[in-house]
């Protein structure tokens, strides 16, 4: 590990700047922000690719291709927003510019976008209108503009495609209300040098609560980081805090994944490649239930419609979790009575996120124990960690009453946000929670119990 003061000085003074606490000596002295924290709850969300791409059969464009390609003849952003919400997702992100440079609103900053396009007689706005449709179902929305861009021709000139770039990164971030995330997508940008700092100078000007999605190597300007693949799982021990060369940040991850397999934008064999619910149900528990974010691609096609079978999977899905992880699921909403002397061991049962259980002040071992009228079987737990404070538990299990004492049956590391813990079906009248060791008071948003064998 790092020893030298001068390294320990510069991360201490970096989680001063980015945390506003006090200097972080260590990993569970970081702390999210408030908006951080507000992110974390949504746990997923959708982000939709619809362009030239989609017209040509491509992934990446080029930057070549006429803006009359662009001519869907039913474009419907409320059907996209109902879709996602019916899946579960609580915001949408718009590929407002991806790197072909084909813009999706009518930039004054180039000719390449909608406006000259056949599409509403060069008159429409794919921004506006998605952005209406999303807010009206209640959702949040985002925008994902990339700073590669193939057909702008100020990109050889990195002064001058600085200035090109945060004069439409303004037109999105001062017309289009408040945007929940900013996605910086570094692909294609090697050996470019951009002007992060001053973009996010910029954004943070008019979005100052928007979470800004940048992979490890953009480190210093992101609030939220990549997972590191596409196939939408986090692997290993999830911990919110992460170094990158000796700085100390709070930086939960985001994994993102397509419905449809390695296809971000439509395709005309899109009916084979669709993910099946019990694909997307391992994708959710081991994203969100390994503490992490969960964005799923989705595609509308050359209509600017989602396939018929893509809302029915999306449906389907969001059906899927309502069986086994619904509120009417949580077997610890039974519970009886909490133990004397653990009266708010019922704040981590009741079902309310907004609610916690704490550990003793200044513990570092603690135990939260359920208690059943009857024995319950249940093969599933769900932790959730309360961070405003930290990520403090560094090691716990699952415990049950068996044969007269308290028998591990599942043991890990990292709880985090949220936590998904699957072990052989259990039957017991006394579950717990033991905190083996934490790094600050633990505190538990909520412990539940639930039996998949019941939901399949």
């Amino acid at each position: 590990m790092l020893i030298r003061r001068s390294v320990l000085l510069a991360a201490a003074m970096a989680a001063i700047l980015f945390t506003g606490s006090a200097a972080a000596q260590n990993f569970a002295d970081v702390k999210p922000s408030p908006q951080q924290t507000h992110w974390q709850d949504l746990e997923f969300g959708v982000i939709v690719h619809f362009g030239t791409n989609t017209f040509l059969d491509r992934e990446w464009g080029d930057g070549t291709a006429d803006p009359k390609v662009f001519h869907p003849d039913h474009v419907d952003p409320d059907q996209w927003a109902r879709a996602a919400k019916s899946a579960g997702a609580k915001y949408l992100l718009l590929v407002a510019k991806h790197h072909d440079g084909f813009a999706l609103w009518p930039t004054a900053q180039t000719d390449y976008s909608v406006k000259n396009s056949p599409w509403l007689d060069g008159k429409g706005d794919l921004v506006k209108m998605t952005e209406d449709a999303v807010r009206k179902e209640g959702m949040e929305f985002g925008v994902y503009l990339s700073p590669w861009d193939r057909h702008e021709p100020r990109y050889k000139d990195p002064a001058a495609y600085d200035k090109f770039y945060m004069a439409e990164m303004d037109e999105l971030v001062q017309s289009y209300g408040p945007l929940v995330e900013w996605w910086l997508d570094g692909a294609g940008s090697a050996g470019h040098v951009y002007d992060f700092k001053k973009y996010m100078e910029e954004l943070r000007t008019y979005q100052p609560n928007t979470m800004v999605f940048a992979d490890v190597a953009l480190f210093g300007y992101g609030d939220i980081r990549w997972v590191g693949q596409e196939d939408g799982h986090i692997r290993g021990e999830n911990w919110n805090v992460i170094d990158r060369h000796g700085d100390l940040r709070w930086r939960p991850v985001e994994v993102d994944t397509p419905l449809h397999k390695l296809e971000w934008f439509w395709h005309p064999d899109s009916d084979k490649t669709l993910k099946s619910v019990d694909e997307l149900m391992d994708i959710w528990e081991n994203s969100v239930g390994r503490g992490g974010q969960l964005m799923l691609g989705l595609a509308p096609n050359r209509h600017g419609l989602l396939p018929d079978a893509d809302i029915k999977r999306l449906k389907e899905f969001g059906d899927a979790l309502q069986a086994r992880y619904g509120a009417d699921k949580n077997l610890a909403r039974r519970h009886l009575a909490t133990l004397p002397g653990d009266q708010n061991a019922g704040a981590a049962l009741d079902g309310d996120p907004d609610t916690f259980w704490s550990a003793p002040e200044g513990s570092r071992h603690a135990t939260l124990e359920v208690d059943f009228a009857q024995p319950v079987t249940f093969d599933h737990a769900l932790t959730m960690e309360w961070l405003n404070d930290g990520q403090c538990v560094q090691k716990y299990a699952i415990e049950a009453w068996l044969q007269g004492s308290w028998t591990p049956i599942a043991k890990a590391e990292a709880i985090g946000h949220m936590k998904i813990d699957r072990f052989t079906p259990t039957t017991a009248s006394k579950v717990r929670l033991n905190i083996l060791s934490s790094a600050c008071t633990a505190r538990i948003r909520e412990f539940q119990l639930f039996d998949m064998g019941q939901a399949r």
